[in-house]
């Protein structure tokens, strides 16, 4: 690996030069997510596990991993719809390992963020769990001793030379490379390694690379293999009405960041309402009372008008819902890497269209000099004031006397979108790769130092990100305004706090950013339903003094600067009506708000069957449906994953017992297709026949036959 790269035609050739070049003390280093290079982390796992004398340490997060069952009925359902969606995906061979506690001594495999939910019941993965701020992470690697990278890597020779793309992860890995190169440059031994796959969209700006970015590259049509998709979460009548208040907050010419998820598309889907049908959306806002209770907070802070500015996206993850958004007029906000233009854009001195006003606005604010240099030259050239055939000769433009025929249309190097890494459903990476490369460019993958704080270019950062709303979701809400979002009481995380802190801090160093959590504010469990806004709770993500903006389905909490009396009264006012009291009293008992305070009238009809009633008449006319972008599940199994999820929950009452088997049991016409697709429409044997009327009564349950 002398020389940069070496190409391999296979992953056993790359993993044992590597072993000969670094030594048997492999610490490995993958991205999160969607970039891990698996074939080659899948090899350097099998050589560990046959040879006890490598020492193998993998550091990583969001490892993804086709849906496992507990169950029988489980397996059923998602057998077949693993079979369709991830045909093809190579599974990273040390998941069961991890999760069921089986992995070699000398291997040991650490996440700073979990596939939310899917390491819960890991002793192992939640003992080598690593708490990381996102921005963080870099450092907490490189003190572990890192010594190899292994990533995946998209592909592109359409300008007749070979560049890879970092596409998906360009988040950690262009702030961690140039520091392990420096350790290099001291004598430690590393290894940068990519495998392509044509499959990952390229994409441009930082995270187009070039080959000898890398040691090594497995380059080999029998590596490419699909990318994992994340099908859509179904939206339900709680994340439309959380995201309805939501979308109230985001102002026009604003910069915007919403995460994955059903919260994360609703928030979506209400600014397209917003914006396209603006008369409805006003209308669902009277009729839902937000305009009554939390209409000046809205002017203040938010708006309801159409987009006209449009938005930015300063976000670490990129979205399937910024594509919808950009399709959709509203994510247009663009962003320039020059803090004087910046400035100019956002005092409305200068607009995106060049005119000889812009070379004079320019020339005023001491961005270039009145008579021009060789450098006022090329910088005007860069930001699109100038064509690109017009000469620079002797301290003049060689042009005519009509300058504007050598003034551009409109300025260049502007970006909509900064990100970090991407992930979601298979039609979001077509529509990535259907983007031009002038439209793909608008989008810049980028480090995560860039995205998720402001240390590094921080006035320029400030000037682009205006008008900041910083969207991202909770588990728990305590009256104190402390906020968990990844862990549960007893010490078990759920996911972990990936970037969230870094957003919140952030909208509190911004003058105009603001951060907003979304809380549903119930949650069932154990067959009873419980509050998500407590007294207190026994984990905490993001402390009280860091409290701004809680929103439930039931309205705004706006926090910041607010007393803690404050800020318990106005928690309690969104939260659902059967706990209100009882939040109440406690605080009152607790000495945190007075004893003459009573709950709003307003406020206590914080009911999901109003909620219902507010959506039903749009839904009547097509709107708001569960899956508004479109979904990979097929209608029957939208129900069985509904019905499932209520029977795991035990909120299914009176199930039948093997001794009920034998008896007259009709199936109801509606159940057959639901039947059909569990492959228990013919039930054979006894143990069919129960899972058969488990699965009617499931249904039942639910409403759904």
């Amino acid at each position: 690996m002398s020389q940069r790269p070496v190409s391999y035609a296979d992953v056993e050739s790359c993993v044992e030069a590597t072993i000969e070049r670094i030594g048997r003390r492999i610490h490995l280093g993958t991205p999160l997510g969607l970039g891990k290079a698996n074939h080659l982390v899948n090899e350097f796992f099998r050589r560990a596990r046959q040879d006890p004398h490598i020492e193998l340490r993998i550091s990583t997060a969001l490892t993804l991993a086709r849906p496992r069952w507990e169950n029988e009925l489980g397996r059923r359902l998602l057998e077949p719809l693993s079979e369709r969606l991830w045909a093809g995906y190579p599974e990273l061979e040390y998941v069961d390992p991890m999760r069921n506690g089986t992995l070699p001594d000398n291997i040991h495999v650490s996440e700073f963020y979990f596939q939310p939910g899917s390491f819960l019941h890991s002793p192992l993965a939640q003992q080598n769990y690593v708490s990381s701020n996102y921005t963080h992470v870099v450092r907490d690697v490189l003190d572990a001793g890192i010594n190899v990278l292994a990533q995946l890597v998209g592909k592109s020779d359409a300008d007749g030379a070979m560049r890879y793309s970092l596409s998906c992860n360009s988040d950690l890995t262009l702030d961690l490379v140039p520091r392990m190169r420096e350790r290099e440059s001291h004598g430690q031994k590393i290894a940068i390694l990519a495998q392509a796959n044509r499959e990952l969209p390229f994409m441009y700006g930082d995270a187009d690379v070039a080959p000898d970015y890398f040691d090594g590259i497995v380059d080999d049509p029998r590596y490419e293999f699909p990318l994992f998709a994340a099908p859509d979460r179904p939206i339900d009548t709680t994340d439309y009405m959380i995201a309805l208040h939501v979308s109230a907050l985001i102002r026009d010419g604003g910069t915007l960041q919403i995460g994955i998820g059903s919260l994360g598309d609703a928030v979506t889907y209400l600014l397209k309402v917003r914006h396209q049908k603006n008369e409805t959306y006003l209308s669902l806002l009277r009729n839902a009372g937000v305009l009554d209770r939390f209409g000046d907070v809205l002017e203040r802070v938010g708006g309801t008008t159409s987009f006209r500015e449009g938005l930015y996206a300063a976000t670490e993850m990129l979205v399937d819902g910024f594509l919808e958004l950009y399709r959709s007029g509203i994510l247009k906000r663009r962003v320039y890497p020059n803090l004087d233009v910046q400035r100019l854009l956002n005092a409305g001195r200068i607009a995106e269209a060049v005119t000889p006003a812009t070379l004079e606005a320019l020339v005023e604010a001491g961005v270039v000099s009145e008579r021009l240099t060789a450098e006022d030259f090329k910088l005007l050239q860069r930001l699109g004031v100038f064509k690109r055939d017009a000469v620079f000769d002797a301290g003049a433009i060689r042009v005519t006397d009509d300058i504007q025929r050598y003034l551009g249309q409109r300025l260049e190097g502007g970006k909509v979108a900064h990100a970090c890494f991407f992930l979601g459903p298979r039609r979001f990476y077509d529509a990535l790769n259907r983007l031009d490369r002038a439209e793909r460019e608008q989008f810049c993958m980028t480090r995560i130092s860039f995205v998720n704080q402001l240390y590094g270019q921080e006035e320029l950062k400030q000037a682009q990100r205006k008008a900041a709303r910083f969207v991202n979701s909770g588990l728990i809400a305590t009256l104190s305004g402390a906020v968990a979002s990844d862990m549960l009481e007893d010490g078990r995380v759920l996911s972990g706090v990936g970037g969230q802190y870094n957003f919140v801090a952030m909208a509190h160093a911004l003058e105009d950013g603001r951060s907003i959590l979304m809380i549903r504010s119930t949650r069932e469990a154990h067959g009873r339903v419980e509050s998500n806004i407590r007294r207190s709770y026994g984990s905490t993500t993001i402390p009280h003094q860091l409290r701004d903006f809680v929103v439930t389905e039931y309205g705004i909490a706006d926090l910041r600067g607010r007393t803690d009396e404050q800020v318990a009264t106005a928690l309690i006012e969104i939260t659902d009506s059967r706990f209100q009291d009882e939040l109440l009293e406690d605080a009152k008992r607790a000495g945190k708000i007075g004893r003459r305070y009573s709950i709003p009238d307003a406020c206590r009809r914080n009911q999901p069957e109003r909620l219902e009633t507010i959506l039903a008449p749009l839904r009547q006319r097509g709107l708001f449906e569960q899956f508004p972008f479109g979904t990979d599940f097929t209608p029957e199994e939208v129900v069985l994953g509904k019905a499932l999820t209520a029977l795991k929950q035990k909120t299914v009452r009176a199930l039948p017992r093997a001794r009920d088997v034998g008896r007259t049991f009709a199936i109801p016409e509606k159940a057959r297709p639901y039947l059909q697709r569990m492959r228990l429409d013919a039930p054979r044997g006894v143990k069919e026949r129960l899972l058969q009327r488990v699965v009617v009564y499931a249904l039942a349950a639910v409403d759904a036959i």
